[in-house]
């Protein structure tokens, strides 16, 4: 019983301890589920603030960003804002301007247009972004420095150009003067250049002649300054970039000075020199009408009139020329033709150039042998990557009886452009006549170049080059070298053969003026050439200067 009872209390302590033990672990389970609850909660609420936090960044940085976007477009409003006021005030001070130089004396206009463009540089880089301006491909080369930017081509406008000319100051006080928008609606322009010169020369003149430095041209007296040439330009250039209407233009050209010796034609103001040797003259070489048919191939040009001889590297107006001297070559060859020249564009790599004239350096109404009906076909080729261009053909063809300068010429130019700073031209021709005589005669009383040392066939040829290296944004430095044959003097009045060699630099120190000094060594090979007969060899120094107006 005891036993029993024993057992029983056993037993129950046991369940107790169990119970008790049960309920402390499930106020234990409780207490820790509370306080992963409690956890959650706070884990919760800590999350909802860091949502509540990313929110007002979020919409603190889109405010702040909304803000300077909005200052952005604000500056940006208040900078267009600001521009728009300065051009309309730089409009305004502009109108005031033109409105007062409206009123302005023509020759107070004119000299502060000398001042403007006395003060610009020569070359200012175009922009790399704007469009070609014409149908046909860029020009190859800067002009200025380069006398011309489009490749060698004579008797016509370039095809495909819009033929644009910035105003000289003659011409920018023209327009805005009185009429001057009527001017401008007109595209006639006037315009013009001084170009003066001295050389030092090893050579001197005698008491038989003052051109000691001859056949060096066209500064033939030693160690003088000379004008060579003022010019005055009234013209009009035709639109030939477009293609749906027929355009014109005109040159009325007037020279004075040393240099119309060497542009003169038999009948054209001729007895100054033929008859009276003066050192200075008057002369028009050029009078021409220019007619643009935009429906032939891609277009074609005919001009009417006197004109300067198509081939050659150089030309007889000074800012055409690149070295303030000629080279013996084109001193002596065909200087101005009259008549009609057509020039037709086949494409971007040929041209053809046709013409018809009453001879070589004889007026129309002249008598002469040399003015007879005479021919010229000329052919440009320039390569599709517009590095090379050939510039060739028959320049004067008649019967080539002796005449008044009526010499037969085959004439061929290669330029090769090597990049933008070096490029080279290299020009040959050959010239002749028949039954030429060695003395003045009634039909023939006088030559251009001289009276051949013998009679009979009077053939002469010649070569030259010309290269180039740009060595700033407004000069370039020249290198000549040539080699002529005057196999019977009838260009020289010597028979001997000649070589030539010249270093130069073509210097713009602004808009307006050209600055060219040059080193030069001639030598004649056979007869004493130079000092008016007595030697061989001939060094000089000459530098010339061109200002336009």
């Amino acid at each position: 019983m005891n036993i029993k009872k024993c057992l029983i209390t056993i037993v129950s302590g046991i369940l107790i301890t169990a119970v008790t033990h049960a309920q402390e672990a499930s106020e234990d389970l409780t207490a820790e589920q509370h306080q992963l609850a409690q956890r959650k909660a706070e884990l919760d609420a800590r999350e909802k603030a860091l949502d509540r936090r990313e929110k007002k960044l979020a919409e603190k940085e889109k405010a702040t960003a909304s803000s300077t976007s909005r200052s952005r477009e604000k500056g940006k409003a208040k900078a267009k804002h600001q521009q728009t006021i300065a051009q309309s005030q730089e409009e305004q001070a502009k109108a005031a301007r033109a409105e007062k130089k409206l009123h302005e004396p023509f020759v107070q206009r004119l000299g502060e247009a000398f001042l403007e463009q006395l003060g610009t540089p020569a070359y200012t880089p175009p922009d790399p972004n704007a469009p070609n301006p014409r149908r046909i491909p860029p020009a190859p080369f800067d002009s200025p420095p380069f006398p011309s930017s489009d490749w060698q081509i004579g008797g016509s406008p370039v095809i495909g150009d819009p033929g644009e000319l910035a105003p000289w100051p003659l011409m920018q006080a023209i327009y805005e003067g009185p009429g001057g928008q009527a001017w401008k609606d007109s595209k006639i322009q006037i315009y013009g250049w001084v170009n003066f010169s001295g050389n030092i020369s090893t050579s001197h003149p005698s008491k038989q002649s003052e051109n000691g430095n001859f056949p060096l041209v066209y500064d033939i007296r030693p160690n003088r300054m000379e004008l060579n040439q003022i010019v005055l330009y009234v013209e009009r250039l035709p639109d030939e970039n477009q293609t749906d209407h027929i355009d014109w233009g005109f040159r009325y050209s007037m020279l004075y000075g040393l240099d119309y010796r060497f542009t003169i034609t038999r009948g054209w103001f001729s007895d100054q020199l033929l008859k009276h040797n003066s050192y200075s003259g008057f002369d028009m070489p050029m009078v021409y009408l220019d007619l643009y048919i935009p429906y032939v191939f891609q277009g074609m040009n005919i001009r009417i009139g006197r004109i300067i001889s198509e081939p050659d590297i150089e030309a007889q107006l000074a800012p055409n020329n690149l070295m303030a001297s000629h080279s013996i070559l084109y001193g002596f060859d065909p200087y101005c033709q009259e008549g009609i020249f057509t020039t037709t564009k086949i494409n971007n790599q040929w041209t053809i150039q046709a013409g018809i004239s009453d001879g070589t350096d004889v007026a129309i109404w002249q008598e002469d042998p040399g003015r007879q009906v005479t021919g010229t076909v000329m052919i440009q080729y320039t390569t599709p990557n517009q590095m090379d261009s050939f510039y060739f053909g028959d320049n004067v063809i008649n019967n080539g009886q002796f005449g008044y300068n009526n010499m037969q010429q085959i004439v061929g130019t290669w330029t090769h452009k090597f990049n933008d700073k070096i490029y080279t031209a290299t020009e040959g021709w050959y010239m002749w006549e028949h039954n030429a005589i060695d003395h003045p005669t009634a039909e023939v009383p006088f030559q251009s170049g001289s009276f051949p040392v013998q009679n009979g066939y009077a053939p002469e040829w010649a070569v030259v080059n010309y290269t180039m290296f740009r060595i700033a944004p407004s000069a370039f430095f020249t290198v000549r070298n040539e080699y002529f044959d005057d196999k019977v003097g009838a260009r020289t009045g010597f028979a001997t053969q000649y070589s030539e060699h010249s270093i130069g630099i073509t210097w713009w120190p602004d808009k307006l003026i050209t600055i060219r000094p040059e080193l030069r060594f001639d030598h004649s090979y056979g007869d004493r050439a130079y000092n008016n007969g007595t030697r061989h060899n001939q060094f000089a120094f000459i530098t010339d200067v061109i200002y336009h107006f």
